[in-house]
């Protein structure tokens, strides 16, 4: 008895059927002729599908990760105001991020809030307008 499988996904085929029932590939069957009195055996014979090419051409789109919601802030004016007038938070003040700018208020007498602000303005102005945007959420404008 001859085992009868799908070329195309290898699951067994019932004696006679045309197509395979579970993914539907047309089968074409070839009888091989009697030999010495052997049964005729069923050969299956895949069909050669259609090729079908369809090139699209999409937009490049580069994901940067700055959600275009941000709002636009200028880098350099952030970095003098970090330099200038760190010391009380104005540069965060700036950026939009409350809590650090209050948090900078709240230890302006210490001194400690003036050199970190100082460094800030530093690297806000040394920095890439990327790692600017992405660092700060906002968008260089």
């Amino acid at each position: 008895m001859a085992n009868n499988i799908c070329p195309q996904c290898g699951a067994p085929i019932d004696p006679g059927a045309t197509e395979c029932k579970f993914c539907g590939e047309k089968l074409v069957t070839q009888q091989a002729g009697q030999q010495n009195g052997v049964q005729p055996q069923v050969v299956y014979v895949q069909q050669p599908q259609p090729q079908v090419v369809i090139q699209q051409t999409a937009p490049q789109m580069v994901y940067t990760g700055i959600n275009p919601a941000w709002p636009i802030k200028s880098k350099i004016a952030a970095g003098i105001l970090g330099i200038f007038l760190g010391g009380i938070g104005i540069h965060k003040f700036y950026l939009g991020q409350i809590g650090k700018g209050i948090l900078y208020l709240c230890f302006c007498w210490t001194g400690i809030p003036a050199l970190v602000g100082f460094i800030e303005g530093i690297i806000y102005l040394c920095s890439s307008d990327e790692n600017f945007q992405l660092k700060n959420h906002v968008r260089v404008g």
